[in-house]
């Protein structure tokens, strides 16, 4: 097991979910901290509580609008977000949608345990995505705008 999957790891031992870790590693580029957001994002953990989407997929839509989305009503909405949005979504779907029979825990889990496995593949994955988005389209992983 390669250091970031050892990450992923110690949060999951941690009892942090997905969506939670996907915010996480995000912070740990920016050195900060922000148990609010982090506890906000178990609202995503599960597939929203009830095996709907992805919380790989849809924390890492969060981490890109962490960089990318509106916080204040002074800032400008970033034109950006909506098409790494996309991106991220097509990418998911012929990634992990397609072999595992779709975007949803049930789906991508299914009946069988060892199918948990999957989930920090996915989220390593998502992070990687996300974070070549970034990168792609102009963002300093270590640095918010805002």
């Amino acid at each position: 097991m390669d250091e970031f999957m050892l990450r992923i790891a110690a949060y999951k031992q941690q009892g942090f979910y997905c969506s939670q870790i996907m915010m996480l590693l995000g912070l740990e580029n920016l050195g900060r901290e922000e148990p609010d957001l982090v506890r906000t994002m178990h609202g995503l953990a599960l597939g929203l509580g009830a095996g709907e989407i992805c919380g790989a997929l849809t924390g890492g839509a969060a981490l890109l609008g962490l960089y990318a989305g509106k916080g204040r009503a002074d800032e400008i909405e970033d034109p950006r977000l909506n098409k790494m949005l996309r991106e991220l979504v097509a990418w998911f779907h012929e990634t992990y949608g397609e072999p595992f029979g779709g975007i949803r825990c049930a789906e991508i889990l299914g009946d069988d345990p060892q199918n948990k496995q999957r989930c920090g593949q996915m989220v390593q994955g998502v992070y990687e995505k996300v974070t070549a988005l970034l990168v792609e389209n102009g963002f300093d992983l270590y640095e918010l705008d805002a």
